[in-house]
């Protein structure tokens, strides 16, 4: 009997499951460039470039190995635009009853497919390194899911980083050694692979540019690797380039460099371009050969094979309800300054504009910039969490969520943070160069000249006492304010909800 065989755009891997599940001679591959998928919410321009670029190369690759491709293209003239209604269209013509599928990174793909009237057979997406029962095991019975004790697990299992049972160099985690300012201009570097789009990119760039030109960010140019070839040079490039300053200064944050010394092969990697064992035994290989000091290698592994799993194992545990979560209560509209509109809080506009122009920010500017000010402000964690899912190349629910909800946002109520991630002006200060010439002083304590995130940050922790007076992580903050004089501490509170009703006014800020 014959079936079809549904890919994703973020399942572009040759050893996928369902591929070794199907017959060659008889099963029908479909693909399917849809707008449901590319506006759901609004995508950025360059990453449904990337996504439907990266498709159609794969689809040939398939089509060269034997298979039997149905590949349907945005400006198709019988395309339906969904996921569902294509699987119908193609059940139809060619008479097949049943789909074979990898399990989707988002529970609205899950539940669209589960109500298809075929049979769907679900298979587990097994490219990650643990599986979702794996993970259920891992965390059952656990009072706090710590992502550090999640990741030594997963380093003994693969054995990466691993000097027999203990681990290599001595200790777990380096993170100590990776928070080092990015102050000398000597860091300044050439950043990621930089890959000139082919012919079959150039033709997906123009149609992008004649569908999607109301949506946020710059298309042009445009440098991503669409193929496993140019992922794995991306890959490459890091290990050889920035690698060995990675760890350092994988906090930092440089207006004139978004960069740094980070990888930017999340997009590759969350597309199924690259597989996340490999590059971890790469980034070993490196450290083994003497090209990369530990620091760097434990940081960079650690991303991929500690939270990157961790994250995706909290997505599924969580359930279907997780990306909706407001423990919060936090309901403020977001602001138009992260659409691009003007601000005079430089962090802020740096990391919008970078974001604009790249689909990409790395990990402390969108937990610390970005997040850490709609944290502070009362944003609704679900307008927050769709702008992040859709301004970012690498962003997919199952990532993006728990990250967003989760991590940036506190949103789950603790599940994966112990603490709130807030900070003053200081971090900023201290990890960037973003508050030189900044219109507001970050050494400003309170006043129409005050940093916001001085007085967003006190205003914060002061409407959430309840929550978190009794946290010890958050004690000592505490402690502080309750020292303060209380002409300050009004004034403080004052200032911040005039900055606040500002905000909902939408006047500059």
């Amino acid at each position: 009997m014959r079936r079809l065989v549904l890919i994703l755009g973020d399942q572009l891997s040759p050893g996928l499951a369902g591929l070794r599940q199907a017959d060659r001679d008889s099963d029908i591959i479909v693909m399917a460039e849809v707008m449901d998928e590319a506006s759901y919410v609004k995508h950025h321009p360059k990453k449904i470039a990337f996504i439907f670029a990266a498709m159609r190369k794969f689809a040939a690759e398939l089509e060269q190995n034997g298979w039997r491709v149905s590949y349907t293209r945005l400006d198709s003239k019988n395309n339906s635009h969904g996921i569902d209604s294509e699987l119908l269209r193609r059940a139809a013509e060619f008479e097949a009853s049943e789909v074979l599928a990898i399990e989707p990174g988002e529970w609205r793909l899950i539940q669209l497919l589960e109500d298809l009237p075929l049979t769907v057979r679900m298979l587990p997406d097994d490219r990650f390194l643990s599986s979702r029962a794996e993970f259920e095991a891992w965390a059952e019975g656990r009072k706090q899911l710590r992502m550090e004790y999640f990741y030594r697990e997963m380093r003994r299992k693969t054995g990466l980083l691993m000097d027999g049972d203990k681990p290599a160099g001595g200790k777990w985690n380096y993170d100590h050694d990776n928070r080092k300012p990015a102050a000398d201009a000597g860091l300044f570097r050439d950043g990621p692979l930089r890959i000139a789009p082919d012919a079959v990119t150039s033709e997906v760039l123009d149609l992008v540019e004649a569908r999607f030109d109301h949506h946020f960010g710059d298309l042009r140019p445009f440098w991503f690797a669409t193929d496993r070839a140019g992922a794995e040079a991306s890959l490459d490039h890091f290990i050889a380039h920035r690698l060995p300053t990675f760890g350092d200064y994988q906090d930092a944050m440089l207006a004139e460099d978004g960069f740094l010394s980070h990888a930017v092969i999340g997009l590759y990697l969350n597309a199924g371009l690259l597989d996340p064992l490999e590059v971890c035994r790469r980034a070993e290989r490196a450290y083994a050969d003497g090209q990369a000091p530990i620091n760097a290698v434990e940081g960079f592994i650690r991303q991929i094979l500690g939270w990157r799993e961790y994250i995706r194992g909290i997505y599924f545990r969580e359930g279907p309800d997780y990306p909706k979560r407001n423990a919060l209560g936090h309901t403020r509209h977001l602001p138009d300054f992260f659409w691009g509109a003007p601000t005079h809080m430089r962090c802020i506009e740096a990391a919008v504009a970078q974001t604009r122009a790249e689909a990409y920010a790395h990990h402390i500017q969108r937990l610390m910039v970005t997040g850490n000010f709609a944290l502070l402000a009362g944003i609704d964690p679900q307008e927050v969490s769709d702008w992040y899912l859709a301004v970012y190349a690498d962003a997919y629910e199952w990532v993006e969520s728990p990250n967003v909800i989760g991590m940036s946002q506190f949103a789950d109520g603790g599940v994966v943070a112990s603490k709130p991630y807030v900070s003053s002006g200081a971090y900023l200060d201290r990890m960037s160069d973003y508050c030189k010439g900044c219109h507001y002083k970050v050494r400003g304590k309170t006043g129409e000249a005050a940093c916001p995130f001085n007085l967003l940050y006190w205003h914060f922790l002061i409407r959430h006492r309840d929550r978190f007076a009794g946290n010890p992580r958050m004690a000592q903050m505490y402690r502080t304010w309750d020292r303060m004089d209380e002409v300050r501490r009004a004034t403080v509170l004052k200032d911040a909800e005039r900055f606040l009703a500002r905000l909902d006014d939408a006047e500059p800020v």
